[in-house]
Order: structure tokens, then sequence, then C-alpha cells
């Protein structure tokens, strides 16, 4: 039989297709089969609240209280190694100084560093960044991705084609790894940035070298931008939202990813991979782009950014299924744990603020705080969802982004780079305390059937 014959014997798209639609029905299952059988869908409650998976000392997600059985809504707060986020950021505030080095130290190592321990970090950090020999032109620049999380995760699982540590690592292995990387992924997002530029915009490529004088915001600034050039104030708003992003606990879903995968004994370079693959999803990471999109879509509609009521029509269209994407949703509003108010939010916003009086992206930032506003009333007006809604961090982080002139494509990288912290500490911490495989159970419905030789089948 000659290639052409099987070729031409083989399933092509239409097979696939109808194969395809076969499959929709193989897989159904009746919705109420999920509460027939008490089964957790995405691991939630029936309330909306996770169910319970693990313990953990690194972060603490708290939006609610449960009084007498029934979920009482309260101010947000995130909680790092029993530190809130807003002293955090606060102090260093007072002090005009940054903060994502001291909050990478406080979820790795535990403790609040001193002051020589936090130069030793960030120094650390600076003397890590450099990329093995040869691996910004072998692995990045000769095969660009379209997607810069997608090489982002090929990238983290070929460097451990360059380390010298094998599957069976210590604990001090697993550090020295962390710090690689937390160092390393702001690199590497910016070669992958690069190549993509070269390769699919037709654009030049502008390869900085590396600044060791620079912490990880001004770095970021630094190789992004064609001049190099960026205020204090820029810096220490980027600095603030890697913060906000470092760690969000161990049941955000990219979090979960990284401990499910070490659960099994996999590698560090695999299991953080895991990670950033979940993280690119749009209902996670990716969420940051949606809030951009639709505020481009918004912007382009209402004419009058200024009129409650023109804007109020639109969210409205939005939440029919009658503008933007068609989703019904009105992206960066609502959050599975926080109910009245998302800290990360707050504090982006406060400072976004400062930063956009008197420029042109001031009438924006006023047009989201008024979806904001807008959002739950008019969700309760339109679908009957009687629900505490609030904005979260993506509400602002992608126009923040903006503002400091990232490009689009590198807001989830960003997060990526941000969260590497708080996937390293869960890893660690699972390696330390899980000792367990995770592995859910899933509830089988198929019914028995009798096995058809394979000359009795209908064609």
């Amino acid at each position: 039989m000659t290639s052409q014959m099987i070729y031409n014997e083989s399933i092509d798209n239409s097979d696939i297709s109808n194969l395809c639609e076969q499959l929709k029905k193989y897989a159904y299952i009746p919705p109420d089969y999920y509460e027939r059988f008490d089964v957790k869908r995405g691991l939630r409650n029936a309330d909306g609240s996770g169910v319970v998976a693990g313990v953990t000392q690194i972060c603490n997600v708290h939006g609610y209280v449960i009084d007498e059985g029934e979920r009482v809504p309260i101010e947000g707060q995130l909680i790092y190694r029993g530190y809130d986020i807003n002293d955090l950021i606060e102090n260093a505030e007072r002090e005009d100084r940054f903060v994502f080095e001291e909050a990478a130290y406080l979820l790795l190592f535990g403790q609040l560093p001193n002051a020589e321990d936090l130069e030793r970090m960030t120094a650390s950090l600076s003397q890590r960044r450099e990329l093995p020999p040869g691996f910004l032109v072998d692995s990045i620049m000769q095969s660009p991705s379209n997607n810069i999380m997608n090489k982002l995760a090929r990238s983290v699982l070929t460097l451990y084609s360059y380390s010298d540590v094998n599957d069976v690592t210590t604990l001090e292995d697993e550090m020295r790894i962390a710090l690689d990387l937390v160092a390393k992924m702001p690199i590497l997002m910016d070669g992958a940035y690069q190549a993509k530029r070269h390769k699919f915009d037709n654009a030049s490529m502008i390869m900085h070298p590396l600044r060791p004088e620079e912490n990880t915001a001004q770095s970021i600034l630094s190789l992004i931008r064609v001049d190099r050039k960026y205020t204090k104030e820029e810096a220490q708003l980027l600095d603030t939202l890697l913060t906000l992003h470092a760690d969000h606990g161990g049941g955000n879903n990219s979090t979960f990813a990284c401990r499910v995968a070490t659960s099994s004994g996999t590698d560090p370079f695999a299991a953080y991979t895991s990670a950033i693959n979940s993280l690119k999803g749009p209902r996670h990471g990716g969420a940051n782009i949606k809030v951009i999109q639709m505020l481009d879509d918004i912007k382009s509609h209402v004419s009058n950014w200024d009129d409650e009521g023109e804007v109020a029509d639109y969210l409205t269209k939005i939440l029919k299924k009658e503008a933007n994407d068609g989703s019904g949703l009105i992206y960066g509003m609502g959050h599975a744990v926080y109910t009245l108010s998302d800290p990360r939010a707050v504090i982006l916003k406060r400072k976004a603020f400062q930063l956009a009086k008197g420029t042109e992206y001031e009438p924006q930032f006023r047009l989201l705080d008024r979806v904001e506003k807008l959002t739950p009333e008019l969700m309760q007006k339109v679908r009957g969802i009687d629900k505490t809604v609030c904005a979260n961090v993506d509400m602002y982080s992608g126009l923040v982004y903006r503002m400091l002139g990232i490009p689009d494509e590198l807001f989830t990288p960003l997060f990526a780079a941000a969260r590497m912290v708080g996937w390293a500490a869960h890893r660690m911490e699972e390696i330390l305390t899980g000792k367990r495989i995770i592995r859910p159970a899933y509830k089988a419905i198929a019914k028995p059937k009798t096995y058809v030789p394979l000359c009795a089948r209908e064609k």
C-alpha cells in the first residue's frame, strides 16, 4: 500500500467534525448528577466557597465569614505569612522604598528580612538574572512563539537541561532553583517578547544588557523600554503590582496545579511549567487581557464616558450578551473569595489614580471606576443576581500596565513573573508537609456494555 493510499484513507477534517459531534453525545452528563452525587464542581461548595484541600502557613485570602451557617461578606484581606498586604505596602511607601524583594523573601523563607537580609536578597536576584550561555539564541530566538506564555513554559522546562540537579532534590536545591527562576522569569519574558516581535510582527529586536544595580521592577521597565528610561514613581507602581501578584493562597488554579504536580514527585521545572500553563487561561491570569479588551470596546461604543446612564445602558447590553464578546460577562468584576472588596484592587486603584492624574489615562481609570460602581446593581436588575460583587485586581491591572508602556501581550507573563515566588513557596511547603499524592475521586456513571467483535460492528 502506498503512502498516498494510506493518506487518502486516514481520518480527515470532516471525519474529525463528525467524530467530535458523536463525542459530545458520549460525554454528556446530566447537570442534576452533580447534585445527586454531591459533586463539588470546580472543588467548590454550594455557596461558592472552596473545598478545603490542604493546610498552609504561606498565604490567607479572606473575604467572608460563616455566621450560623450563612456566608457573611467582609472587606477582603490578603495576608502573607501573617502580615497584611496593606501593612507591607504602606510601610514601604512611608519609607519611600521598593517592596517586591521583601515580600519574596518573606514568602520563600517564612520571615521578614532585616536590612542586611533584604540587601542580600536583592543582590542575589540581580546576580541570578543572567541566562545560561547560548540559551537566549538556541532556546528562544531560534524557536519563537506567537504566545509569550507558551514560550515561558517551554523556556522554564528547557532550563532543566541546563541544571546540574537531578529529579531527587534537596530543599537547598529547591531553594536555589526557585531563586534562579524568580530572577530569570523577567529575562525569559523579555527575550520571548523580542523574538515574537521580530518573527511575527516584523519589528526589530531590541536587546539591552542587564544592569546589576536595578531591582526586579526597574529591570523589567529597563529591558522593555527602548530608551531604558523610567521614573521612580513608575518603577514603584510596577513593584507594587508585582507584590500584589506574588501569591494568592494554595487554592488558586495555578498554585494548586503546581502543588498537584509536586505531589507526584516530579522535578521543580516540570511543576512550575504546569503552573505557567494554568495561569495562561483566560479564567485565571489571562483575565487582565479580557478587561482591557472590554475597556477598548466600551470606549468605542460609549460617546460620553462621564454619563452614568449611557455607560449603564452599554453595560446592560454586555450583560444581555448583546455587546462586547457576547459572553455576558463584565470582566474584572467578581471573585471566588472576595466579596465586599479585593484588597489588591483597592491598593492598585489608589496608586494608579495618583500616577494617572492629569494624564490621558485619567479618564480611562474613571471609566473603569464607573463600571465598578454600576455593575453590582445592573447584575441584580438584569439577571436577578442578589450577590455581593466587587472589582478584582484584573479590573485595574491591565490599564496600569498600559500606562507603564507595557505591551498587552506581556500582561499575563508579568503576572507569571511575580507569581513565581508564590509557586515556589507552595511547592516547598508541599514537599515538606504534603507527603501524599493529590488524587481526588470522580464518580463514574457509564453503564456496563457488552463487547462487540470488530467484524460485527456497524460502519
